[in-house]
């Protein structure tokens, strides 16, 4: 048996590993958000997958997923989908940590046409959006006054849709209804006819009486329309000084209300700088029209994307505008001599307004984010 060699030992310098520094290499991540896990990717910078791994929506998950990315280097930045929804705590987590966190949208029809679909997949796919910078929108923050102004509003806006529908359906009964209380009640107006059915005093003994049962069910609806009625009117009083400490500048704009400034200050959201110029607000708002030109041919067409809420509330601008701004009707009187329709003409205006006409730009910064 040979005896083992002496080590060579000689003075040049070490010659560097072949295995490169985990610190050196940079990564970037996607996450594929869902109730109840998360399933993340990491990729390098040339889209090579070093890893996928599913965590549950935890505080613990959210610090074990962004444990688990730096260990495959130095981390870039982060693609998650669904930043407003599923990703809101994660992507809160993130940028406590000083992440850069991009919202990405699903993939296309066509990538999951040809690729399949899965989590891993889209997780996948996210990390390489957010490398490529197919998508670079920056998340709203879920925190401060502007995310309080949105949940009190969704209370809001959920109480007035089901009062709305609570009082078609009394005047539906009340189309069917025995002519001597059809009689009684289809010519009152809405705040009669509530008050009315309200005070109604059916028997419920003879409820298997079709008059009787009819008279139940509509002191029913009236007083479950009341309801709502005291739950909005308590919520206005919340929302009107909270979007007035907001931004007073904004309400101070013409035809601008509490309800118009709540809409447009949640679709800013909390950080509204990530809004670069006043066209993407007004691609945000849906009222930039898109480019649909071909050849000869130079047109353009509605965009119906954005936030329609935010569209919506631009458009009840417009109209109240269009009858009490002396300037708005001067401008509508004259694109009416060159030929516009009044749908033109409106949806011109919304565009002018969303654009930042009238100051909405500027009125949106002036409280600043320290303000905010």
């Amino acid at each position: 048996m040979r005896a083992a060699l002496p080590p060579v030992t000689n003075d040049r310098t070490t010659m560097a590993s072949i295995t490169p520094d985990i610190a050196a290499i940079e990564v970037t991540g996607g996450v594929d958000t869902h109730q109840d896990t998360h399933t993340a990717a990491v990729i390098d910078l040339v889209g090579r997958v070093l890893g996928t791994q599913q965590f549950p929506t935890t505080a613990a998950g959210y610090l074990a997923l962004l444990a688990w990315m730096h260990g495959f280097g130095r981390l870039l930045r982060v693609g998650v989908e669904g930043t407003g929804a599923y990703g809101a705590g994660l992507a809160r987590l993130l940028r406590g940590e000083g992440v850069d966190v991009i919202e990405v949208d699903r993939p296309d029809r066509k990538t999951r046409r040809f690729q399949g679909k899965s989590d891993p997949i889209d997780a996948i796919q996210a990390a390489k959006a957010a490398l490529a910078g197919d998508r670079t929108g920056t998340p709203k923050q879920r925190d401060g006054r502007v995310e309080a102004l949105r949940n009190l509003r969704v209370a809001r806006r959920s109480a007035v849709d089901q009062r709305a529908d609570t009082q078609r359906q009394i005047k539906d009964l009340i189309v069917t209804a025995p002519d001597q209380l059809r009689a009684g009640l289809r010519a009152l107006t809405v705040k009669q006819l509530i008050a009315t059915c309200a005070s109604m005093r059916p028997d419920r003994a003879d409820a298997a009486a079709p008059v009787t049962a009819i008279k139940i069910a509509l002191r029913s609806l009236a007083r479950r329309h009341q309801q709502f009625s005291t739950e909005i009117a308590d919520l206005d009083e919340l929302l009107e000084p909270l979007v007035a400490a907001i931004n007073p500048g904004l309400l101070a704009a013409n035809g601008v209300g509490t309800d118009v400034a709540g809409q447009l200050l949640v679709t800013a959201g909390e950080n509204h700088n990530r809004l670069t110029s006043e066209a993407a607000f007004a691609m945000l708002c849906g009222v930039a029209p898109i480019p649909a030109s071909s050849g000869k041919t130079t047109r353009h067409r509605l965009n119906r994307g954005g936030d329609r809420q935010a569209n919506a509330v631009l458009y009840r601008v417009v109209l109240c505008r269009l009858r009490w701004d002396p300037r708005t009707r001067d401008y509508m009187q004259r694109r009416t001599k060159d030929g516009l329709s009044k749908k033109e003409i409106i949806r011109d205006s919304a565009a002018e307004f969303g654009s930042g006409g009238e100051g909405v730009i500027e009125a949106l910064e002036v409280a600043g984010p320290g303000c905010w």
